[in-house]
């Protein structure tokens, strides 16, 4: 044993419009706004006691997988982006559990996302894929469009058939419901196709892959790095965040700029990137948000105690007026952002067409997974 959505609701009628009002109040994250298709990623991590490589990994991949997402539309509609996040075979966890612990529901919070991930600490335990699976499939409000893209990835390495839980029957009921189960081995090719890996991920109808969970992610650095860095200031400046819990979800935002930077300077700017994208939307604390994603939204519903300093005591003209005026200068920092993005990936793509080919890691699985069965069902990738 090893030791180691913004959720888019279509509101319709009198009724629709009467539950979005309230929402407001009731800090309920509510969209009217017509989204189309859905992405919805589940990431299974083993956090036993030799997995802190990959933990790593995925801090330092997290906003770039963000950002492949970000790039992808249908008929010039973006979607929605969900991530979901499970550890498993962890000694901190319930024995009658599993061993398993559904770390986030499926959620379009991406700063809550990072969160949770940087939460993560590993443990000897055991490692039971079959149960893990099987919980993220019974327990995740999967969409059943068959347009949206629906991946499980789980990542560890020990034997696929560990637990009391039959590996293929939760990986053949993924398949059931078009949810893909990509297997990522983390070591030798060889040892996960014999310790059934491979055999995961043809019930599962995904794809298996290994990967050296102990490599350290390459960061590429570019002369656009500092530019996109400086306007992560200015984009954290056109937020007006109210409501009750406004300034635990602000706070939270400075924390996940923080917990990018304490990886590397790369992921930072990955991550303002990601910050500067459609799919990053914070309309439970942002005014900002929160008025573009719900076309019924009424500032005067706000109560004033709610509201941030600068519209405190103001007139409902004064208040729409700054926070137009802060939608428009965050879309003029989004702007160029995307710029500065776009030139940067182009010189990260010079830089890699020159060096010897390297081992891939878990953001680049994912990465490459997401894109594969986004071409199958139609999507367009839009280059950053």
């Amino acid at each position: 044993m090893k030791k180691w959505k913004i959720k888019a609701i279509a509101m319709t009628g009198i009724l629709g419009a009467a539950l979005m009002m309230s929402s407001w109040t009731s800090e309920k994250n509510t969209q009217s706004k017509e989204t189309g298709r859905k992405i919805q990623i589940a990431i299974l991590f083993d956090t036993s006691n030799s997995m802190d490589g990959l933990i790593d990994q995925a801090k330092s991949r997290i906003w770039n997988i963000v950002n492949t997402m970000s790039n992808l539309s249908h008929n010039q509609q973006i979607p929605e982006i969900e991530i979901a996040l499970y550890e498993y075979g962890n000694d901190f966890l319930e024995e009658k559990k599993g061993f398993v612990r559904q770390v986030l529901p499926l959620s379009t919070d991406m700063d809550l996302i990072s969160e949770q991930l940087f939460g993560l600490a590993t443990n000897g335990g055991s490692e039971y894929c079959g149960t893990v699976i099987d919980r993220a499939i019974k327990d995740l409000k999967w969409t059943n469009q068959s347009g949206d893209i629906r991946i499980i990835y789980i990542a560890g390495n020990e034997p696929f058939d560990q637990g009391n839980v039959d590996y293929k029957a939760s990986c053949r009921n993924a398949a059931k419901k078009d949810i893909k189960v990509h297997t990522i081995y983390c070591g030798d090719r060889e040892r996960g196709i014999k310790e059934l890996w491979y055999e995961g991920a043809v019930q599962g109808k995904g794809e298996y892959s290994n990967i050296n969970s102990d490599l350290e992610v390459v960061q590429y650095k570019t002369p656009y790095d500092e530019e996109i860095k400086a306007y992560n200031d200015s984009l954290n400046g056109t937020y007006l965040m109210y409501g009750k819990k406004g300034i635990d979800y602000r706070m939270n935002q400075l924390k996940q700029d923080s917990n990018a930077l304490s990886i590397s300077e790369n992921v930072q700017v990955e991550r303002t990137v990601a910050k500067a994208k459609e799919s990053y939307l914070n309309d439970k604390w942002d005014l900002v948000d929160a008025q573009k994603v719900n076309e019924n939204f009424d500032i005067d519903e706000v109560k004033e105690e709610e509201l941030p300093e600068e519209l405190k005591n103001k007139t409902t003209e004064e208040k729409k007026q700054i926070i137009a005026v802060k939608e428009a200068d965050r879309k003029r920092f989004q702007q160029k952002i995307g710029e500065l993005s776009s030139q940067r990936q182009a010189f990260i793509t010079d830089l890699k067409k020159k060096e010897e080919p390297k081992e891939s890691d878990l953001g680049e699985e994912i990465n490459l997974g997401i894109k594969k069965l986004a071409v199958e069902k139609g999507y367009e990738l839009k280059q950053p």
